[in-house]
């Protein structure tokens, strides 16, 4: 009887295991998303508290890390979702390897400011595609969405992204 199985079973300390296995899958998904390593650790602790509260309805013939992977991303939205805006600091830190230009401060600064004003369910998708670089069928099994959901949002939010770049003055 595997690890999840004992634990669907009731078994209690074989949550642990679970845990361990699948902790540093769920925070590195999660920290993709809201682009914060504390509030990812508190997510993550998160879905592994739903995880155990849904452990009388686990079926464990079922994939746990896809699983864990949808309740993830669903956390981390509905986090982004509640988060209000935040400030953004005065001065970054200053990188030894290049002196940013000015051109390239406010062409960051741009696309920041482009990818904070998308809607969550567009800006998980189009940050996970872009910048992540994950492929379509992976972002669509982690959201739990079908891949041509996954193609239209990645449509709508290039196509968002491109005009505020542009009302910007950065040219895509």
């Amino acid at each position: 009887m595997g690890v999840l199985a004992q634990f669907a079973a009731g078994d209690v300390e074989s949550f642990e295991p679970l845990f361990r296995q699948y902790q540093s899958e769920v925070y590195r998904s999660i920290v993709r998303i809201v682009r914060d390593p504390a509030a990812a650790e508190d997510l993550t602790l998160e879905t592994f508290w739903r995880l155990y509260q849904s452990r009388v309805r686990l079926d464990p013939s079922l994939n746990c890390g896809a699983w864990l992977r949808r309740v993830a991303t669903n956390v981390a939205i509905d986090h982004l979702r509640r988060a209000r805006p935040m400030e953004p600091l005065v001065g970054e830190p200053a990188d030894d390897r290049q002196v940013d230009c000015v051109a390239q401060r406010e062409m960051k600064a741009g696309i920041r400011r482009a990818f904070s004003e998308l809607s969550p369910r567009l800006r998980v998708v189009a940050q996970l595609a872009l910048i992540e670089e994950e492929p379509y069928q992976r972002i669509a099994e982690s959201l739990g969405i079908s891949l041509s959901a996954v193609k239209l949002r990645m449509f709508r939010a290039t196509r968002i992204l491109r005009k505020k770049l542009e009302a910007c003055g950065v040219k895509p």
